[in-house]
């Protein structure tokens, strides 16, 4: 079992540059990757989320890689005719105010569109210095992530636990429960039919109510699903959407059992049911 919530930061000096990658992690239903890259490095977006779809299955992951060249090769681009039409709006507009000024050419090279500046980038040369930075964030990201897993998979198998020990509590009394139905049908019978009792008939009675009232049937389900809960805990590295699933069908079990029953013990025994179940799936928010 593994949380979705995690945090991972690795830095690099490569050649000729420093190489970041910081990973955060939050709850979320699906997965969602969140990519920040520097503009020049897009190329690289879906390797990157190729990469880190393939580690994870739930949770909204943000990823940010920064990069600071130290040498970087660029290529400038003069564009004289850009220069020359900057000057001679400069010299109209300073001649129809009659400023004898002339443009320095500071001012024109820093105006837009006259000099243009490219570096000389290989992605394939970036993604393999990237590469090992983020496969150690990565790895990073996922002990964190198993860390704070095995904290919360052993408090929702407490948890469980607790459901577990009130199912038994509540299976003790269901031969109470039935036998509380069949004397309240003779009750009733006598206050109508005095000694005149048709046996047959309370029998039948009962037997009717026994089907509609009994939690046999409840507690044989809900000890079914807390077995198939721990088993998938157990077997699936990702069991999050299965067990949020069968927290559903606890949640319906146990609600059936405290409506048909009763007795006071037994409705304490729901009530703290209830309680635990509601901490699992509290719990299970925050599992992949």
């Amino acid at each position: 079992m593994k949380s979705m919530t995690a945090y991972a930061y690795r830095e690099k000096a490569a050649e000729g540059m420093t190489l970041s990658v910081e990973m955060k992690g939050y709850n979320n239903r699906f997965l969602e990757i969140y990519v920040n890259l520097p503009p020049w490095l897009s190329g690289l977006e879906p390797r990157l989320r190729e990469y880190i779809a393939s580690r994870n299955h739930r949770g909204k992951i943000e990823v940010s890689v920064r990069v600071r060249e130290r040498d970087a090769k660029i290529s400038v681009t003069v564009h004289t005719g850009a220069a020359r039409a900057y000057r001679d709006a400069i010299l109209s507009i300073a001649a129809d105010l009659g400023i004898d000024e002339k443009p320095s050419l500071p001012l024109v090279l820093g105006m837009e569109g006259v000099l243009e500046v490219e570096k000389n980038r290989d992605d394939e040369r970036f993604w393999k210095e990237m590469e090992p930075v983020l496969e150690e964030a990565a790895e990073a990201f996922e002990t964190e992530r198993v860390r704070e897993g095995k904290h919360t998979e052993e408090d929702i198998l407490r948890h469980a636990g607790r459901i577990e020990a009130m199912l038994r509590r509540v299976a003790a009394y269901a031969p109470e429960l039935e036998n509380s139905i069949k004397e309240g049908i003779k009750s009733r019978f006598s206050e109508l039919l005095g000694d005149g009792i048709d046996e047959n008939r309370v029998l039948a009675e009962t037997a009717v109510l026994l089907v509609k009232y009994t939690i046999s049937e409840e507690i044989s389900r809900l000890g079914s699903h807390l077995s198939e809960f721990r088993a998938e805990t157990a077997r699936n590295p990702a069991p999050g959407k299965k067990l949020d699933f069968l927290c559903q069908e606890i949640n319906r079990e146990i609600n059936t059992i405290g409506s048909k029953s009763n007795i006071i013990e037994a409705s304490r025994a729901v009530v703290e049911m209830k309680d635990a179940l509601e901490n699992i799936r509290e719990q299970l928010r925050n599992v992949e």
